[in-house]
């Protein structure tokens, strides 16, 4: 009876793969297997010292860092960045998500992680869109690689201006003082994960991550859906 309504629905609202136009999808997949399969991986997951983590040296003390796609503009991955932040897709977060659950989860170099965190998302922006898109990647994450969330641990204290026109240096000098921890005793002796949907100077992510430094045994790692080119 479920699929019998899913295929009514389809019937009348045709839903088509962003990639090629394909139909051949099921109620919630934003595009099909081949699609899926032409995505630009980077292998970074697999690859110690690669450039996101190198973008990193001598800036924070990170364990690993790594973005699971390129992001070129007029590409697919944009579309789905797109859909996610400015659509209210949500189902394209959670795609991006799970795709980098399935790297993670067969990765020996990041198993012990213990919590996920997602990059907190401005208040304002977060109130406009309904929620934060690195939290739906966190969720996306955790379906397929059963790992727990905890979206209260850091806060973002300081509104920001955005940071899609700025220099490499104003983006740095922007973040000061914006994001703080809440709870340092839940990440005391703790491998965390800090989520991000995009990485591109990396500014923000090394604002977020200092802020975890002086907490006691606590260790970062680095996760973006995709790096900018």
């Amino acid at each position: 009876m479920i699929s019998v309504a899913k295929s009514l629905l389809q019937l009348i609202y045709p839903h088509y793969c962003m990639g090629c136009g394909s139909d051949y999808l099921s109620l919630h997949q934003q595009i099909c297997s081949r699609c899926t399969h032409l995505l630009p991986e980077t292998g970074f997951f697999r690859q110690p010292n690669n450039p996101v983590e190198k973008a990193f040296f001598g800036r924070i003390r990170v364990e690993n860092a790594a973005a699971l796609y390129y992001f070129t503009k007029q590409s697919l991955i944009q579309e789905l960045m797109v859909q996610l932040k400015y659509h209210q897709n949500k189902h394209a977060g959670l795609f991006l998500g799970r795709m980098m659950g399935y790297a993670l989860r067969s990765e020996p170099r990041i198993a012990d992680v213990d919590l996920l965190l997602q990059l907190p998302l401005n208040p304002k922006k977060q109130f406009k869109r309904g929620y934060n898109q690195a939290e739906v990647i966190c969720e996306g994450i955790s379906d397929v690689w059963p790992k727990p969330m905890n979206s209260k641990a850091i806060q973002r204290e300081k509104f920001t201006d955005s940071q899609t026109t700025q220099s490499r240096l104003s983006r740095w000098t922007n973040m000061e003082g914006v994001f703080k921890v809440m709870h340092p005793d839940q990440l005391i002796n703790k491998h965390v994960l800090l989520v991000d949907d995009v990485i591109t100077t990396g500014a923000t992510l090394e604002a977020c991550g200092q802020t975890l430094m002086p907490i006691p045994d606590c260790r970062l790692s680095i996760a973006a859906s995709a790096y900018t080119l």
